[in-house]
């Protein structure tokens, strides 16, 4: 099943705001949405999501939030605020600390207008890497995605972050009611560099993905606004 509206998010994995400042003067209007994760969010605090919001931008921050319930939610009202539309938690953090991020999100944007997400399995790590952080054996991913994802919903999380390898067991299971949001994105013959499970845009969207985030892909192109152009036509393709 392809998803509707599929909504690309381009990666400021940069070290600062004039490494920001460049990828998004570089793509100009070609680009709506971009991601803040750790290293910038660290880097130039929230102030870079404000900064995002004033040029008309939405903003996904992804940090991957793992804490007690009460701290998550404190953090959650906060990034919300400043006014990220999509916030990461880990979704092995439980149900407790979902639906807590979910009611920080709600307080800091009483519009709805930021959206919980759970990371699942990162798409750095494969089944054996996941059986030696869990501590368990005959682990496969796909299983580990499905359980995450039902802590997310049951959490009332806007959705989950997977790889496009899993999302269409999760839209099976779940249908719309998670959104799924899909790292490791690679334009057809391109690099997987650090990610293991990684997939076309076409191939994703098909899968069920509502966002797409496009990192090296895009930024570490010769021509970044061709690059997403090209993603575009893959997307335009398939209606």
């Amino acid at each position: 099943m392809t998803s509707p509206a599929v909504i690309p998010i381009v990666a400021l994995d940069v070290p600062d705001r004039a490494g920001a400042e460049a990828v998004v003067r570089g793509l100009g209007e070609a680009c709506g949405f971009y991601k803040v994760g750790l290293e910038l969010f660290s880097a130039e605090g929230p102030g870079i999501v404000s900064w995002l919001r004033e040029l008309g931008k939405e903003v996904f921050v992804d940090l991957k939030l793992h804490d007690i319930p009460n701290t998550v939610q404190g953090a959650a009202r906060s990034v919300a605020r400043h006014g990220a539309s999509l916030l990461t938690v880990h979704a092995s953090g439980g149900r407790d600390m979902i639906a807590a991020a979910v009611d920080g999100a709600r307080a800091g944007r009483p519009d709805g207008g930021c959206g919980i997400l759970g990371v699942t399995i990162l798409t750095s790590m494969d089944a054996a890497g996941v059986e030696s952080a869990w501590g368990r054996t005959g682990v496969t991913v796909q299983d580990e995605v499905l359980r995450l994802a039902g802590l997310v919903a049951e959490g009332q999380g806007a959705g989950i972050v997977c790889s496009g390898h899993e999302a269409a067991a999760v839209r099976s299971a779940f249908g719309d009611r998670l959104g799924l949001l899909i790292p490791g994105i690679r334009l057809p013959g391109g690099e997987t560099h650090d990610q293991r499970r990684v997939m076309t845009p076409a191939a994703a969207a098909e899968a069920g993905a509502r966002w797409l985030i496009l990192g090296r892909a895009v930024t570490g192109a010769a021509n970044p606004v061709a690059a997403l152009a090209e993603l575009h036509r893959s997307l335009a393709g398939m209606a």
